[in-house]
């Protein structure tokens, strides 16, 4: 695709998000707030995460809201790729998609932020603006998912700190089947704000 092709698509794309789910919801973090800290607490131990609401307003506003309103509580990391990535947040125990809360949001890809090792980011389908409530953590550096002029790529929001990798780590060596599915279940038992 032309680069002004890539740039007109983008340009439909905005225009169709805006007309499907209105404007975008006002997110700002007061001074001393910007960077939350949330405790993803899983079968196989606790993931804090520091998210960045200075750089990812919308897309920490939005994670937020499904970690206040316990979204994330008994579901699946259900795809694990070793030497790429752990995703979750969406799909129960029962392995049924859960229905989500919010409308989608707007891709931030673009905000500074690059698919670095222990960097979360939004899981998206191949719309550009389609992230709504599942997530993946980063194992190694993608900078294939970074934003580039052509291609939008998935938005980086926050980052695991602390012991949190080893957790991230131990999922990703859990044996998986079909579709990178662990045959273990590893369940995100609790998501909550510290």
């Amino acid at each position: 695709m032309k680069a002004w092709q890539y740039k007109l698509w983008l340009k439909f794309n905005d225009l169709m998000h805006r007309l499907l789910h209105g404007p975008d919801p006002v997110a700002a973090f007061p001074i001393g707030q910007e960077s939350p800290r949330i405790c993803l607490s899983t079968t196989l131990g606790d993931i804090h995460l520091e998210l960045n609401g200075r750089q990812a307003p919308i897309t920490v506003t939005n994670f937020l809201a499904y970690v206040d309103a316990g979204f994330y509580d008994g579901t699946l990391f259900p795809r694990v790729i070793p030497g790429f990535m752990i995703q979750g947040g969406g799909i129960t125990t029962e392995l049924r998609r859960k229905k989500t809360l919010r409308a989608p949001i707007r891709n931030e890809a673009n905000n500074g932020l690059c698919n670095m090792r222990g960097k979360i980011a939004m899981a998206r389908s191949s719309l550009i603006h389609s992230a709504q409530a599942q997530f993946f953590i980063n194992l190694l550096g993608n900078s294939s998912l970074d934003y580039k002029p052509n291609d939008f790529g998935y938005a980086v929001f926050g980052q695991v700190i602390g012991d949190g990798m080893k957790i991230v780590d131990e999922i990703a060596r859990v044996a998986t089947g079909a579709e990178n599915m662990p045959l273990q279940q590893v369940i995100i038992l609790s998501a909550r704000r510290l």
